[in-house]
């Protein structure tokens, strides 16, 4: 019996595959409107290839579904600033050129169906990918996202239909941080927000937006396939 069990153990185990999609400075609802067509066309056949965006946005504040506009420290009615409500957790935050913002559209029914599990393997990549430049990421019991020295380097709102998810992570490597003085960031006015080029001086975007897909690659145990927009017909 043994020996017909040896063969089936040797054989390697055929990791998922996941396209990782790059097309750098991209508007906010253009990338909205990606996510929702994916997570639209899984719905309809789950078999579907997960997708990995990894981009950075125009400045553009965005709400998570029920936050509090009173996060706002201006009125958004009457303001030449971008505010976009969305459907993701979490509350007020913003992004803009220097910030690596991950959305993922996994199927979590061929990792686990657990939204904690999902959210701390989320945090588990952007901590891993700080160790590479030898800084220490924490999480805070009772908030998600990653923090340095007690700065929050890292922002997660995600949403999940059918185990399907979107949006993700937003990870400050070098942006301008005086947009965050218009709101309080992800609801939470005791922290102050801090970026990767705080403690890196000179860091490159290039160079942590690999380190991001090879973490997130090691996390959840796939392949990742670098594919242009027109594969997924978008």
């Amino acid at each position: 019996m043994n020996k017909l069990i040896q063969p089936l153990l040797s054989e390697p185990i055929q990791k998922r595959g996941c396209y990782l999609v790059t097309p750098g400075l991209v508007p906010y609802d253009r990338a909205w409107q990606w996510q929702r067509s994916l997570v639209e066309s899984r719905r309809a056949d789950p078999r579907q290839t997960d997708v990995l965006f990894l981009l950075e946005h125009p400045p553009v504040y965005t709400l998570g579904q029920g936050s509090d506009p009173g996060f706002l420290k201006f009125d958004p009615t009457h303001t030449e600033w971008q505010v976009v409500r969305t459907e993701r957790g979490g509350e007020v935050t913003y992004h803009c050129p220097g910030q690596l913002v991950g959305y993922a559209i996994l199927n979590l029914n061929h990792y686990q169906r657990d939204l904690h599990w999902y959210l701390r393997q989320l945090e588990e990549v952007l901590i891993r990918v700080l160790s590479q430049y030898g800084l220490q990421g924490e999480r805070i019991s009772g908030l998600t996202g990653v923090w340095v020295e007690g700065r929050k380097v890292a922002a997660i709102g995600i949403k999940v239909s059918r185990w399907i998810t979107m949006h993700g992570f937003a990870l400050n490597v070098c942006p301008d941080l005086s947009g965050f003085s218009h709101i309080v960031p992800c609801g939470i006015a005791d922290k102050p927000v801090g970026s990767l080029a705080q403690w890196l001086p000179g860091v490159e975007m290039a160079q942590v937006q690999q380190q991001v897909a090879t973490a997130f690659a090691d996390v959840f145990a796939i392949d990742l396939y670098p594919t242009e927009l027109t594969t997924l017909n978008l």
